[in-house]
């Protein structure tokens, strides 16, 4: 796991590109503490910021081919490194270290741009020809590693994070309007968009090549692809998909397991955390230590379920206490990494937790993130396909009351009363048909935050409609697809690309030098998951049976039985000590920084604020919209005004 930065293209004065260069990858060091390198030649520059994981010893970057006619850097782990090696060497390639990099490299002589096809990883690579005089970049297939690239001055640049391209680019320190209306929509920007003018993401599963004469050409190699609905099942019985989930589940752990480091695993409570630490302690590693986060907040606690996992699989456990004020103290911190606003304070434990693995020793953890995008686990699931039922008949006095079974965990559950949850989950049946039909209530109650943009970037964005503006990303094939494929295409192209490994992944992982993995997202369970008939997967209102099924030989019957309870934190009121806010808090929101920033109406702003310092706002769109409004702001002030960062790198937690 590292941080990469460099540029292509106009031939500049070397000494100055290797300043530049420098100071780039100087902004990514919490990526990659153990070192750095660069390489700059006329009319490319090359940097990378080491964390050292596999081949302590020689696996430098950047690194070339043995006769410098092809260099990489690349941030993230190929896992089948080992098997890759094997058959480049039998074909005759010449290795001069042990890392995983140096396989992108042969393989790239060998196969072209084809190489990504034979990863698994998680990944950001940047390949430069030399011969050639072309850029090549390329991003794992789920996207779990970011990169970034703008175009400037006869340049592509390219970065692991934003902050580095605007170290070299300070003149794209401006905010999308399109970028921050997508974010308080979908809870992030959405591929290529980011929240800054000019600055592109490179798309999951895709590859960007830069040719000589500046001619670019951005290629899809990898998607989420599903039969349809219909077709002849892909398997022999389900007892036979059980089998081979099992086998998958195995190796997808085996491999992420190789490190030359110690690694560690994340222990929630629920299935997919408890499912992959049971499957490390099956690989055959006698001491597994594991680490979680407990709340004072009952409804958000999960330190028995944890506990139980302890006892059941006999690990070494630490667990990291997060109160109110360590949010609010550390969130500043969090949005400093984020680069994007967020509307939940969800990633601000987890950036703690980290740290806590850092401070342990450790610097690689295993989570069981993607398991409920992939085999059907969350409550929009089992919610679409309740509404699609009552649709049928929509007069019904009863169908709509099966929602009451949802959302549990949720102390102001929109299920609380019939009627309310008549009214807020009959939002969008007109949208039936459509493919984004499950996220129209979750996506109009966060789209609410938008009353909040002043009045200019109100009638910038007047005419974004996020149901239209997400169909046409989608794939021709996808009104073939069940409507729980249709469902997962678009959780995992939006809240999961754009948010979960984002916001609430990579960068609270790397803000404190660890490197998560997840095994759920080895492409190859996914391509699995995807060939299952949805039944499989969703039950009744039974999430993820297949996966159940297969990991209940492993678990304690009430941790596999364990209905799914969302990993969350408290959001506005985490600001507030009796009805006093932190400082910074009255500061960013206060009606001058408002109208200075030009994002918001100060008014409205000022509306919102009291409510919450009085604790009236317990609903979604309040408590979202409040933190929306803050993230900007505290993003307005790194990144726009350029004061220094209102950080706190190690608020006060407690372990137990």
């Amino acid at each position: 796991m590292c941080g990469i930065a460099g540029f292509a293209g106009a031939v500049q004065g070397v000494p100055e590109d290797r300043a530049t260069l420098q100071h780039m990858i100087g902004t990514l060091h919490h990526r990659g503490p153990d070192g750095s390198g660069t390489h700059v030649e006329p009319g490319v520059g090359l940097a990378h910021a080491r964390l050292a994981i596999i081949d302590l010893a020689t696996g430098q970057q950047p690194l070339h081919d043995g006769t410098e006619t092809v260099w990489t850097v690349f941030n993230g782990e190929i896992f089948n490194y080992v098997e890759l090696r094997e058959e480049l060497e039998a074909q005759g390639y010449r290795f001069r270290t042990r890392s995983d990099t140096e396989v992108i490299v042969h393989l790239y002589h060998r196969d072209g741009d084809r190489f990504v096809e034979r990863l698994n990883g998680q990944f950001a690579i940047a390949v430069w020809d030399t011969l050639r005089r072309r850029l090549l970049l390329a991003r794992d297939r789920a996207g779990i590693r970011p990169l970034y690239h703008a175009t400037a001055r006869g340049r592509v640049w390219f970065a692991s994070e934003i902050k580095a391209l605007l170290a070299a680019l300070p003149e794209r320190a401006t905010f999308n309007p399109d970028g921050l209306a997508q974010a308080f929509t979908f809870w992030g920007p959405c591929d290529p968009d980011t929240l800054f003018s000019g600055i592109d993401s490179l798309p999951p599963g895709h590859l960007l090549a830069v040719e000589a004469d500046g001619t670019r050409t951005l290629t899809q190699y990898w998607d989420w692809s599903f039969p349809r609905a219909g077709d002849a099942p892909a398997f022999a019985s389900f007892d036979d998909a059980v089998h081979e989930l099992r086998d998958l589940l195995d190796d997808a752990v085996r491999l992420q397991l190789r490190a030359d480091v110690p690694v560690g695993a994340y222990l929630s409570g629920g299935l997919d955390s408890s499912g992959i630490v049971a499957l490390v302690k099956r690989s055959g590693i006698a001491a597994v230590r594991t680490f979680s986060v407990t709340f004072e907040d009952a409804e958000f606690d999960e330190r028995e379920q944890q506990q139980t996992m302890v006892r059941h699989l006999g690990t070494e456990h630490t667990t990291l206490h997060c109160t109110r004020r360590d949010i609010a103290d550390a969130f500043p911190t969090l949005i400093h990494h984020t680069e994007a606003p967020v509307l939940r304070t969800a990633p601000v434990p987890l950036m703690l937790l980290s740290g806590l693995v850092r401070r342990s020793g450790y610097k690689v953890v295993l989570t069981g993130e993607g398991a409920d995008e992939v085999f059907g686990g969350y409550d929009l699931f089992k919610e679409a396909k309740v509404r699609r039922f009552w649709a049928r008949n929509p007069e019904s006095q009863w169908r709509h009351l099966l929602l009451g079974r949802l959302y549990g965990y949720l102390k102001h559950s929109p299920v609380g009363t019939p009627g309310f949850a008549r009214s807020f989950f009959g939002q969008g049946m007109e949208h039936l048909p459509r493919p984004v039909f499950a996220h129209a209530p979750r996506w109009t109650t966060s789209r609410r935050a938008l009353a909040f943009l002043s009045p200019e970037l109100q009638s910038r964005v007047a005419g974004f409609d996020p149901f239209s503006f997400y169909e046409q990303r989608l794939p021709a094939t996808i009104d073939s697809w069940s409507p729980l494929a249709r469902d997962q295409y678009v959780e995992a192209k939006s809240l999961m690309a754009a948010y979960l490994l984002s916001s609430q992944g990579d960068r609270v992982a790397m803000a404190n030098s660890i490197e998560g993995r997840f095994p759920f997202l080895d492409h190859r369970l996914i391509e699995f998951a995807n060939r299952l008939p949805p039944q499989w997967k969703l039950r009744g209102l039974t999430e993820k049976h297949i996966l159940r099924k297969a990991l209940a030989p492993l678990l304690p019957p009430e941790i596999a039985r364990r209905t799914k309870q969302p990993y969350r934190a408290p959001d506005a009121s985490s600001f507030f000590t009796d009805g006093r806010p932190a400082d910074y808090v009255d500061e960013l929101l206060s009606p001058e920084r408002i109208r200075d920033a030009g994002c918001f109406d100060a008014g409205k702003v000022r509306l919102l604020f009291e409510k919450c310092r009085n604790g009236r706002a317990v609903g979604f769109a309040d408590n979202q919209a409040f933190v929306g409004i803050l993230s900007t702001m505290l993003l307005h002030d790194a990144f726009i005004r350029r004061r220094a960062p209102l950080t706190n790198p190690l608020p006060a937690t407690g372990t137990e």
